[in-house]
């Protein structure tokens, strides 16, 4: 409904523009007649000095008919760009990526307090039964190939929302599957369709907030998406009593509910297609051919932009070293993450007796660290506006390795810590709050280690950071989800004190990353090619 107020707004505001110009011309006409009226002088030159048409400008001759293009472009303030939208406007529109994100990865996790059901009613293991989880988080890094370069090409809105309707489809198919095999293929299907806002979130804040903004806007919408995990077990720790099944439906009305109000709500954020709107109002209003958006230009047609965009991440995962980096820390991240919480049973439920229901339910132990992130927004905000400052008055950039500020913050220092505390106390001896504290800093940690990779991508590749963000999507969900049933028999063999040990030795390693990024980042910066501020 908005992405189609915006085109016809669009249009009024080209007519408005067209009449404007219309009138110059006039005018200038005039002026012209009066001075070869009045003068003997060449006045060649005030016959081509017509202004163009507001945010126009003029490319060279084509190679192919050496014709000029008027290259489409936004007015000065213009008020239809979206990072000129009202404060309100934009925030909606945040909030709007986090519901659709929220939706999405609930149906991850919300089905693991039900898991023992689902595995009897199938007649499978626990190993088997996990790739119900592993299948959703494959299928999320596969669809995210496609998610992100589809959005470049047809808009964040056409996506959003067709994916989201498919996505439903094949969650309803998995809730109704007759037998294992078809719930796994489901499952999987559901999470390709459904990858789409996890890596066109950080395309559509980048739409909307400035490099600057991007600092408080970002963290907000990655620390409130990731409630979702963690929230979703605890809405299943409540379904054991009604069946396995209701983790599907109660999935399923929760996508569908921000489906709705995505569709009334929710404006197109993607530039450039708003200035192929644009384009298209002017080739249209004046029967000219000329009037191209910059980015199309030598890629005119649709299924050709498709081909370049769907090529762009794979060309990025090769001459972007920062790209490789981030997905590297990224893989080792989500492997410790969801390895540590198929562990749960064997932390809590073995070692202190108490039902999995309730176990799931201390999930909200990583909610609560989750949350505490928030209250970084404004400290980080401040750290960040100052050296905005003083690079403005040294006349330079701001540098994205000031991102590195939330995982600097103890995010990264506290990842290992919080494992090693939950190893070595979740004993039955030991008070249970023990480990239940533990999980608070590593929620806290998970969270802000994630901000600040998303932000830094989000910083550095502005409109083509879904394009940037899809390996790294692709590569930490399909390999975590690989290896995610190879979980339980770890903790069977190891125990959860040697199981953790070995987690948070790795994330120990892991560590030094963001500040070595924070001293060094710049040189890597400066071996890409998508750049644009390398210095």
């Amino acid at each position: 409904m908005q992405s189609f107020l915006q085109y016809r707004r669009l249009r009024e505001t080209v007519k408005e523009d067209l009449a404007r110009h219309q009138a110059n011309k006039q005018l200038h006409s005039r002026s012209v007649s009066t001075l070869e009226a009045d003068s003997d002088g060449d006045t060649e030159k005030h016959r081509d000095s017509l202004p163009l048409i507001a945010g126009i400008r003029i490319s060279g001759p084509a190679e192919h008919d050496g014709s000029i293009t008027y290259l489409v472009g936004w007015k000065d303030e213009d008020a239809l760009e979206p990072h000129n939208w009202s404060m309100m406007k934009r925030w909606w529109c945040t909030f709007a990526v986090c519901l659709i994100t929220m939706a999405i990865t609930i149906p991850a996790s919300i089905d693991g307090p039900v898991a023992d059901q689902f595995n009897v009613y199938y007649g499978v293991g626990p190993i088997a039964g996990s790739l119900t989880t592993g299948m959703y988080l494959i299928g999320l890094g596969v669809g995210s190939l496609f998610a992100g370069p589809f959005s470049e090409t047809l808009g964040r809105n056409a996506i959003y929302l067709g994916t989201t309707v498919v996505f439903i489809l094949f969650i309803m198919a998995k809730a109704l599957a007759p037998n294992y095999g078809a719930a796994i293929v489901f499952r999987f299907l559901a999470a390709f369709f459904g990858a789409a806002p996890l890596t066109c979130l950080g395309g559509t804040i980048g739409d909307i907030w400035k490099p600057l903004e991007l600092t408080y806007s970002l963290p907000f919408t990655t620390i409130f998406s990731y409630l979702a995990p963690f929230v979703g077990p605890v809405i299943g720790a409540y379904l054991p009593g009604v069946g396995f099944v209701w983790a599907d439906w109660i999935s399923m009305i929760i996508a569908a509910a921000v489906l709705v109000i995505l569709a009334l709500f929710q404006p197109e954020t993607y530039g450039p297609l708003l200035l192929e709107w644009k384009a298209h109002h002017l080739r249209d209003l004046t029967g000219d051919k000329r009037y191209q958006v910059d980015a199309h230009t030598s890629a005119t047609s649709l299924g050709r932009r498709l081909l370049v965009n769907i090529y762009r991440p794979f060309e990025m995962t090769f001459t972007e070293p920062i790209i490789l980096i981030f997905s590297f820390y990224l893989i080792i991240l989500y492997i410790v993450l969801f390895t540590f919480l198929e562990g749960y049973p064997f932390i809590f439920t073995q070692t202190y007796g108490i039902s999995k229901s309730l176990t799931f339910v201390l999930w909200a132990g990583m909610l609560a660290g989750d949350g505490a992130a928030l209250l970084l927004i404004p400290l980080v905000y401040g750290w960040t506006k100052k050296a905005a400052a003083r690079a403005e008055a040294r006349g330079e950039p701001l540098q994205p390795e000031v991102c590195m500020y939330w995982a600097m913050m103890g995010g990264s220092i506290l990842l290992p810590i919080s494992l090693f505390w939950m190893g070595w106390t979740c004993y039955s001896y030991i008070s249970i709050w023990s480990p239940i504290v533990g999980s608070f800093f590593f929620g806290y940690g998970v969270v802000t280690v994630f901000t600040t990779t998303y932000l830094y991508i989000c910083f550095t590749y502005t409109i083509y950071a879904a394009s940037a963000l899809t390996f790294m999507t692709f590569s930490r969900y399909v390999i975590s989800g690989a290896l995610l049933p190879a979980a339980i028999p770890m903790y069977e063999t190891l125990g959860p004190h040697f199981a953790l040990t070995l987690l948070g030795s790795i994330m120990a390693v892991m560590a030094p990353v963001p500040f070595l990024l924070y001293r060094y980042g710049h040189k890597v910066r400066a071996r890409s090619k998508y750049v644009q501020n390398k210095s």
